[in-house]
């Protein structure tokens, strides 16, 4: 049954109420859009039924109380308000009006219904003359001006960049390399604009800004080779949309070598196996992912781009980039192998932004991150700090101050500190599967493949403190876990 109302309006019988027992939810439709319809204590409530960041189905989340986590990266939105409430992403999930009579229950929602909500925002204020500025073009830039506004603040904000575009989603780079720039801008200039939040790019011209408060949020950059041959031309590091377009260009049919089995280096791989004439990894463990994700995964990533033809030399590293006339023309290996390559794409790792720095007072480590308190405040007055360039107090392992390079730390403040063992539920061999990393007998992180929802409902767990302990995690007996 549909009816329209005045207002534009459409209300839907979506299910029966006994159709969704309590801290259950339930994908419904209307009018083409899907919807996460949700019971907790006895009440019915309807959110959005897909993620804001990559538009994954919320139905295969974890869902804990008001809260549903999505099951592709961590973002976390109120299933009452549909506000989100973790990283990543940036925009909230529309809420709907939900009825229930005679046992049936009726959602009612705009005839023109949008994926997403942008949290209620203001503008610059004229009597204020306050100004915030923010170094740096990333998500940590954009989610702390956005914050500003959604809590009324009408100060001048004013965003300074190195990059010629826009603050943009860069971890999309490595996985669709030759994307149009408007589909990865995080915001629209007329977003921007509504909402009074300048962006300066291009900005390295020795112009002098004053500020009230400054928030030092420039991330981390490529870690340039250290050998002979490393300033030739074709070796790419990835680090922005130009360095993107330009390996898609050069690739395209020819020999292709990455040194580095870090997550970039395998996604390029990933992207270039189907478009270069040949690609090669050079990696220094013996597989892929091996401190991060153990061997076990790390050995299945391999399988799985050498099904994509990509050639692996492991337990190896770069001796000398030989070229001719200026350009690669082969990789000379450390066990004295010589690969033949039009182009080299180095992906081993990231330094953080703090050069500019190290003539101001501001603190910074040992690692050149920059200092912060857990107020995220620099040693500096009105001085800030957040995202990859940081060293911050993590409450997780007991406040030791820790640096993140994550795109999820970038805009809220996870974090695993090693393991000592893996324990295995599923078949790596069918791809279908779900690790707990183990540290003094606790399980402390998780990695799954196909195996939705168990890392995100972990996640939830370990967010509320709940210890699981070696023991569970080897159990036959999952229900602890309270798969649906």
């Amino acid at each position: 049954m549909e009816s329209t109302n005045k207002l534009g309006e459409i209300t839907e019988m979506v299910c029966l109420e006994s159709d969704l027992q309590d801290g259950g939810m339930k994908e419904v439709v209307i009018n083409h859009h899907k919807i996460l319809l949700v019971r907790n204590n006895g009440e019915f409530t309807a959110v959005g039924g897909l993620c804001t960041h990559y538009g994954a189905p919320l139905v295969k989340g974890a869902l804990v109380g008001d809260r549903v986590r999505c099951p592709f990266h961590g973002a976390c939105f109120n299933t009452k308000t549909g506000d989100i409430e973790e990283f990543p992403g940036l925009d909230c999930l529309p809420k709907y009006k939900v009825q229930v009579e005679d046992g049936k229950v009726y959602v009612t929602a705009a005839k023109k219904m949008q994926n997403k909500r942008v949290k209620e925002m203001s503008g610059r204020a004229p009597e204020v003359s306050h100004t915030v500025v923010l170094i740096g073009g990333g998500p940590a830039s954009l989610q702390c001006a956005e914050t500003l506004r959604q809590n009324s603040y009408g100060g001048r904000i004013i965003i300074v960049s190195k990059d010629e575009q826009l603050p943009l989603d860069k971890t999309k780079l490595s996985k669709a390399m030759n994307i149009e720039i408007e589909k990865i801008l995080l915001r629209q200039s007329d977003f921007l604009q509504q909402y009074e939040i300048e962006v300066w790019t291009k900005m390295e011209d020795g112009t002098n800004q004053h500020y009230d408060k400054l928030l030092i949020s420039t991330g981390g950059r490529a870690r340039p080779l250290q050998c002979p041959g490393a300033e030739l031309e074709n070796v790419k590091l990835l680090q922005n949309y130009k360095d993107a377009t330009e390996i898609h260009q050069i690739s395209s049919g020819k020999r292709a070598v990455i040194v580095g089995t870090s997550f970039i280096g395998m996604e390029v791989a990933a992207y270039l196996s189907d478009k270069a004439s040949s690609v090669t990894i050079i990696g220094s463990s013996k597989f892929p992912f091996q401190s991060s994700l153990g061997p076990d995964i790390g050995k299945m990533t391999m399988q799985m781009l050498e099904e994509r033809n990509v050639k692996f030399y492991m337990c190896n590293g770069v001796a000398e980039i030989l070229g001719e006339n200026g350009m690669v023309k082969e990789v000379l290996l450390t066990n004295g192998e010589v690969l033949p390559a039009d182009i080299v794409i180095v992906g081993i790792g990231v330094l953080p932004n703090s050069d500019f720095l190290k003539t101001t007072s501001v603190e910074i480590n040992s690692r050149n991150a920059v200092v912060v308190d857990e107020l995220m405040r620099t040693n500096v007055p009105d001085v800030f700090g957040a995202g990859d360039v940081v060293s911050f107090p993590l409450a997780l392992v007991g406040h030791k101050s820790v640096n993140i390079g994550h795109w999820q730390l970038a805009q809220a403040h996870g974090y695993g500190e090693g393991y000592t063992d893996i324990v295995f539920k599923g078949s790596l061999e069918e791809r279908t599967f779900l690790a707990f990393y183990i540290k003094d007998e606790e399980v402390v992180a998780a990695a799954s493949m196909n195996f939705d929802p168990a890392v995100a409902r972990l996640a939830e767990m370990l967010l509320i403190g709940k210890k699981i302990t070696k023991a569970q995690a080897q159990s036959d007996d999952l229900s602890w876990l309270q798969f649906p």
